[in-house]
């Protein structure tokens, strides 16, 4: 099956896909979900709980009980600081803080909501709980992000992120999964909970003012002298998401030439151009949805743009358009590990198993270890928490990276972050990303690479994650010889959720979505685009083979 584009893609949104949002808050607290039926009950994928109230998958019911299992697990693990917590702009996300607020003043959790109710990035909240730990030995804090992501207007999403910052690994959330289900089976008799404006004036609920303390400690992270002198002008669409009034607020304190696009924020979404398939879609790596920030680049020296929950960047360039994530990614491993003198000779490049093998040459010239991880942000935060890790990456456009000094800056997504590193890389190497690309490629390689997305139900997903390397006779893909067939990642052993084909001449993998009904298959060729084709026509076999 291949991916079929749809005749909207690229195009302005029409009415008649935008999302009913008063029937879809109504949704949130009157359709209650079975949890005898798998597709309404708690599921972490591979960060948080997502789904939509139409689908009864993401409901007040799942919130008030995730909410409950969370304040339990920190309890047994005596995780007793404040739990910091934020939201983005999907529609679903208010809703979803309020019946957190509830449950979390219930059981006395001191909790830091964003200060006049800002919208609130991922990596903000993930800053914060660094911020407040270091150095520290109890008393730790965690944290909530509210955020289905990119992911289409309808649906919402609610992740946990213990003290170390990062993305929960899989022990804690299926824990957390396990617990919320119970609770969801046992009528929520269990959950405690005070309505919300109780809860909102509670002693344990306090105000942090996350957008000033991140773009504060921001010139920690980002060379803002190399910008401002050389006088580079940086275009941003926030693409109405979290960070919408932080791109003002880095201009005006760091004093450099950005403009926003705009800072509207619609819960329709409806100024987005529409996606691949159809939908509307906050994706900063996909050429459909950023048509605006597209039509603009030789306005600016270099623009960019981040997800709605400010996680993931789209960088566009005067000499490329917009970059694909693999392309960018391997710029900044190639610039941060030649401009960061403070970092550790032994901090490793981490990379996920999907993401370029473009990495793997950059880091080699580098003299840096590879790290290579499964799908899962969560799968870095270790290492970026404690500098073993300079930088780690995947092909989704989700990267984030140390501080100057070398201590951790988020050990979770920042899109901001790389946004902002596009205009010290103009700045200090004198030419755009696009162009620096363009250099990498010319000594070491060009890779073609593709992603197809195709439709797939829970029971195939399923199948697809349990490949096994036996399950492949094939000696040679695309006429090259196979020289490794993976079902676990090199760096850490960890099972990748599916299957990675290693050739001569390039590589695919194929895996299932933890987040839609989905299935992908990566490729990626050192040859050329007939090799590439060739790579990803017999990889679809693979799968199908196995499915069927």
């Amino acid at each position: 099956m291949s991916q079929q584009i749809s005749p909207l893609a690229g195009k302005p949104a029409p009415k008649s896909i935008l999302v009913d949002v008063p029937r879809l808050l109504a949704a949130y607290s009157e359709l209650k979900p079975d949890p005898a039926v798998p597709a309404q009950r708690v599921a972490f994928g591979t960060s948080g709980h997502r789904g939509s109230s139409f689908e009864r998958s993401f409901n007040e019911a799942h919130i008030l009980a995730v909410s409950q299992a969370i304040c339990e697990y920190r309890k047994a693990k005596g995780i007793d600081g404040p739990l910091f917590i934020g939201a983005d702009t999907h529609a679903l996300s208010q809703p979803a803080l309020e019946s957190a607020l509830e449950v979390l003043a219930a059981n006395g959790v001191e909790t830091m909501i964003s200060t006049g109710g800002e919208f609130t990035p991922t990596p903000a909240v993930s800053h914060a709980i660094l911020v407040h730990n270091r150095a520290r030995i109890s008393g730790l804090a965690d944290g909530i992000v509210i955020t289905p992501s990119h992911n289409p207007p309808a649906d919402g999403g609610f992740k946990y992120n213990p003290p170390n910052g990062g993305p929960a690994d899989t022990d804690i959330t299926k824990w957390v999964e396990n617990r919320a289900n119970a609770l969801l089976e046992g009528g929520l008799r269990e959950v405690r909970r005070v309505p919300y404006a109780q809860a909102r004036r509670a002693a344990t609920t306090h105000e942090h003012d996350y957008l000033n303390t991140y773009v504060a400690d921001l010139a920690n992270v980002v060379d803002f002298d190399a910008i401002r002198s050389a006088g580079v002008r940086l275009g941003v669409d926030p693409l109405g998401g979290a960070g919408v009034h932080y791109w003002s607020a880095i201009a005006e304190r760091h004093r450099i030439e950005l403009d926003v696009l705009s800072e509207a924020v619609d819960p329709q979404f409806a100024f987005m151009s529409v996606d691949w398939d159809g939908k509307i879609r906050m994706d900063p790596s996909s050429s459909y949805a950023m048509q605006r920030l597209i039509g603009l680049r030789d306005k600016y020296d270099v623009a960019c743009a981040c997800d709605t929950d400010h996680d993931r960047h789209g960088v566009v360039t005067r000499s490329a358009g917009l970059l694909p994530a693999n392309h960018y990614l391997t710029v900044l491993v190639d610039y941060l590990y030649r401009h960061r003198p403070q970092w550790s000779a032994q901090a490793a490049v981490g990379k996920t198993v999907v993401s370029t093998a473009l990495i793997d040459r950059v880091a080699q010239r580098l003299g840096r270890k590879l790290y290579e991880a499964p799908v899962g942000f969560k799968w870095f935060a270790p290492g970026l928490h404690d500098g073993t890790l300079g930088f780690g990456c995947e092909e989704s456009a989700g990267a984030s990276l140390l501080r100057m000094d070398g201590s951790a800056w988020s050990t979770d997504k920042d899109g901001l972050v790389p946004g902002l590193l596009a205009a010290e890389i103009t700045a200090r190497e004198g030419r755009d990303p696009g162009e620096v690309y363009a250099r990498i490629t010319d000594d070491l390689g060009r890779p073609y690479s593709r992603r197809i997305d195709a439709t797939a139900m829970l029971a195939q997903k399923t199948t697809l994650s349990k490949l096994s390397p036996g399950q492949l006779k094939a000696e040679r893909i695309a006429g090259d010889k196979v020289v490794s067939v993976l079902d676990k990642a090199p760096g850490n052993g960890a099972a990748i959720g599916g299957i990675k084909v290693v050739t001569e001449g390039g590589w695919f993998a194929a895996r299932p979505s933890g987040t839609e009904a989905i299935y992908k298959i990566y490729a990626e060729s050192f040859k050329d685009e007939a090799h590439l084709d060739s790579l990803l026509q017999e990889a679809q076999s693979v799968v199908d083979a196995a499915l069927a």
